[in-house]
């Protein structure tokens, strides 16, 4: 389980395929207290650490996770936003996230408003949904409130702190992101499917 509050921006080493893909990421997590087997959020997908060096991790990611993220999309240098597992005991500051990504959403606008930003997202026909405003989603790994809905369209608001620690800062129109509907949201879907 994750929060969705970005702790670091990784950046791709490496993209390497074998009978899944072996993405190298190089952290500023001091390594050493990352154990083996541990999950870390991904841009959204969380993810096993099978490698380490001293300051970078390795994921095997399979067809299935490729197949519903942007992880395909992946080259070196691309920077990645980053959170460790929630342990018991911490800060849950943004909304429970579980780091199985549902679907890409597509960003089809952004406008400054002030210092922050507005974006546009498209959802996926079949997650709009379980989109609400003032509900919460999660997009690449980042807990967000969403503003407005319009159909598969929905509305976030990026502030200067969330563009300056995560990779929101540099997000274009046309960046396709890894969309995490809110849990509650898909249990109360499955709930009135069985009513």
């Amino acid at each position: 389980m994750f929060t969705g509050i970005i702790t670091d921006i990784g950046t791709i080493r490496s993209v390497k395929q074998r009978g899944d893909l072996r993405i190298e990421i190089a952290t500023g997590y001091d390594v050493t207290s990352v154990d083996m087997g541990a999950s870390i959020a991904c841009d959204g997908v969380c993810l096993t650490v099978v490698e380490k060096t001293s300051d970078s991790f390795c994921v095997d990611v399979s067809a299935e996770s490729a197949g519903l993220t942007n992880i395909g999309e992946w080259k070196t240098d691309r920077p990645v936003n980053l959170e460790r597992a929630l342990k018991v005991g911490d800060e849950l500051g943004g909304h429970i996230v579980s780091g199985h990504v549902d679907g890409v959403a597509e960003i089809v606008a952004l406008r400054d408003e002030g210092d922050s930003t507005r974006v546009t997202l498209r959802a996926p026909d079949a997650l709009a949904k379980f989109i609400a405003p003032k509900g919460s989603v999660a997009l690449n790994g980042t807990s967000l409130t969403v503003n407005e809905v319009n159909g598969s369209d929905f509305g976030i608001n990026f502030i200067p702190h969330t563009k300056a620690v995560t990779t929101w800062g540099s997000a274009a129109v046309g960046d396709r992101v890894n969309l995490e509907i809110d849990t509650l949201a898909r249990y109360v879907a499955r709930l009135q499917d069985w009513s």
